[in-house]
């Protein structure tokens, strides 16, 4: 496998297959990706540094309090003469701005293969975008192989979960719901319920450009 950093989007494009994709399929590739990634970067615990993902050429990241006024927690854009632009909103807290550089960084990855993950809506913001998005954010910052090890290892507090992948206590939770672990919350003594209606988009905390990496 190539393991050079600076191809990152190349090998994690090269992941995604030809034919069009139901949901199910679509997450799969998700998560393949992020693991691939993580593998890429040699990051091999939690919390997950995002440095290399701000190190990559033809990706610029950048903050901007402006987002906040516009109600949105990040947008990635292509360049002219190529390249691409993520911006995240400066206002959001720490864990929510990990969170929108890993799904704005799926939103980079897609781009080519738009008709391929959505078939029935190509646009690249519509609901089901944001959905596989979201999922990929959470299988980079939360691997399930990991978040499993914890678990079944005896740390079922969501909030101290949260605390050691570094992402919001509801970020946790829809993870766990995911993976179908928070069903066993009352029999495993979970101590905090989370309504993930109100899903990572959360605070409002102004910190330094490097706080969306490590």
């Amino acid at each position: 496998m190539n393991s050079n950093p600076s191809n990152t989007v190349r090998q994690l494009r090269a992941l995604m297959p030809s034919w069009k994709l139901g949901p199910y399929q679509a997450k799969g590739v998700a998560e393949r990706q992020a693991l691939r990634a993580l593998a890429i970067w040699r990051i091999n615990d939690a919390p997950v540094d995002l440095g290399p993902l701000l190190e990559l050429p033809r990706i610029a990241v950048r903050v901007d309090a402006r987002l906040a006024r516009l109600g949105i927690s990040g947008l990635s854009e292509s360049r002219r003469g190529g390249g691409w632009t993520i911006t995240i909103n400066q206002a959001d807290s720490s864990t929510r701005r990990r969170f929108t550089l890993a799904h704005e960084f799926k939103h980079v990855i897609d781009h080519p293969f738009l008709r391929t993950l959505y078939p029935n809506d190509t646009q690249r913001d519509s609901p089901a975008a944001e959905a596989i998005c979201d999922y990929f954010a959470a299988c980079l910052l939360m691997p399930r192989a990991w978040v499993k090890q914890l678990w079944y290892g005896g740390l079922q507090d969501i909030d101290v979960l949260a605390a050691r992948f570094r992402v919001s206590p509801a970020a946790m939770s829809r993870r766990l719901q995911d993976m179908r672990l928070i069903d066993r919350a009352t029999q495993h003594g979970v101590t905090r319920r989370i309504d993930v209606t109100r899903y990572f988009r959360r605070d409002s905390t102004l910190l330094a450009t490097h706080a969306l990496a490590g």
